[in-house]
């Protein structure tokens, strides 16, 4: 009995003081417990009433347009029916300093006053379609002299490793990306003119010095008449001749471009090696093999030729894309594939060899293998290797170059006034 006593004012007690809580507690509101997010309902409305341009149509219409009358009635069908709105447009205008001021142009509401200090808003910034816009590159050869793009299209040398393309082709891919970055594009139409070039002597009068120079013949390299017979020809290999392109290089300050592969893998001029082919039925070429990549880099570093057929490239594989590279793809709408595959990757340990500086990595090392970046000598000229496999893509090239150049890119927009306008909408909630 005592027992069943104590039971029951146990739970009188609690009943008592769940009814006494419950009674002082002060509930949230709804709104409180399943709020509405009001600047993400502002913005999604915004780009709801633009999904086929009628807002930014809307704003640009004067004042006492119908369209305005037919914008609210969209905003308001928009928003649920506690939805409190003010939509204010404002006209975007440049002052004398150079900053910009808002001026008010029009708004829509369904409250007299403030929205009060629960609201919330978001905005949109409007061009009118009649805007136009220039995109101005700035010149390489404005920071660097000369700025002369040269573009290796030798109609009497054949190409290698560049399966599926055409030394012309590539050469046009070339000009298309990178022309407007320099002051002069040349195209380079036989081994003739290369000749002429490689004696410093200008094709059109143009500055020589600090020029960049595209090889689109791949792993082969054009060898104009003379330099196969007097100075390029050692020891039965033609080796010597890229020992010279490389003297070329440092006396010139040229960036010499390597588009794929192994560079100067072969010699080619059509009419010199009229019965020669390179192992795989291409005629008017000769094999140099490894041997010319190594005399290269013993001319750009003004070392004495020697003969060396040691095979310095590796094969890491499957490559990808630096962050600073696709940084750079973004700023200059240049899009190559993010992972590439290097069988073609210079080593290291060139840079201490020669003096060079690995710069402008456009993908990841792998061990020792660089597979595509700009060597700079540290006194004067660079070579930009692009070693991956064939078919060559020509978007890595152009990148390349411009990665280690930086020009910047000017934006010039041509306009009258009123063509710029800003619309903010601020939503609140009523009731309670």
């Amino acid at each position: 009995m005592m027992r069943s006593i104590e039971v029951t004012i146990v739970i009188f007690i609690i009943a008592s003081a769940f009814i006494l809580a419950s009674f002082f507690a002060v509930l949230p509101s709804p709104r409180e417990v399943s709020p509405i997010n009001l600047r993400q309902l502002a913005l999604t409305t915004l780009q709801m009433l633009d999904a086929k341009g009628d807002l930014s149509a809307t704003v640009f219409k004067d004042v006492s347009d119908s369209a305005w009358g037919e914008l609210q009635i969209a905003l308001a069908a928009s928003l649920p029916p506690n939805v409190a709105y003010n939509l204010t447009v404002y006209e975007v205008r440049p002052n004398e300093s150079g900053r910009f001021i808002y001026v008010p142009v029009k708004s829509l509401s369904n409250a007299e006053g403030s929205l009060g200090v629960g609201s919330n808003f978001a905005s949109y910034l409007m061009t009118s379609s009649n805007v136009t816009f220039r995109v101005v590159p700035e010149k390489i050869g404005e920071r660097i002299g000369g700025g002369t793009l040269y573009i290796l299209n030798c109609s009497d040398a054949y190409g290698w490793w560049i399966t599926g393309y055409t030394p012309f082709s590539l050469a046009m891919d070339v000009a298309r990306m990178l022309s407007a970055y320099f002051q002069t594009t040349i195209f380079i139409q036989n081994t003739t003119q290369l000749g002429q070039l490689l004696n410093g002597t200008s094709i059109q009068g143009e500055p020589v010095q600090h020029a960049v120079i595209v090889n689109t013949v791949g792993e082969a390299v054009p060898i104009p008449q003379g330099y196969y017979m007097t100075e390029g020809y050692d020891s039965g290999s033609y080796a010597k001749y890229c020992w010279l392109l490389g003297q070329r290089v440092r006396q010139y300050n040229w960036t010499w471009v390597s588009i794929v592969g192994y560079p100067l893998y072969y010699v080619s001029n059509t009419q010199a090696f009229p019965t020669s082919q390179n192992g795989y039925g291409i005629y008017g070429m000769r094999m140099v093999g490894a041997a010319g990549l190594n005399a290269f880099l013993q001319g750009i570093d003004n070392q004495p030729y020697t003969y060396n057929s040691q095979w310095i490239t590796g094969s890491p594989g499957v490559v990808y894309m630096t962050d600073e590279a696709r940084e750079d793809s973004n700023y200059y709408g240049i899009y190559p594939s993010e992972y590439q595959t290097a069988t073609r990757a210079l080593p290291s340990w060139i840079q201490s060899t020669y003096h060079v500086t690995a710069t402008a990595y456009l993908y990841e090392p792998v061990g020792q293998w660089i597979p595509a970046a700009t060597f700079k000598h540290q006194t004067s000229g660079a070579l930009v290797a692009i070693g991956f496999t064939r078919p060559p893509d020509i978007r890595v090239t152009g990148l390349a170059l411009l990665s280690y150049y930086h020009p910047r890119i000017y934006r010039e927009e041509f306009k009258a006034t009123n063509t710029s306008r800003l619309v903010v909408l601020q939503l609140a909630l009523m009731g309670g």
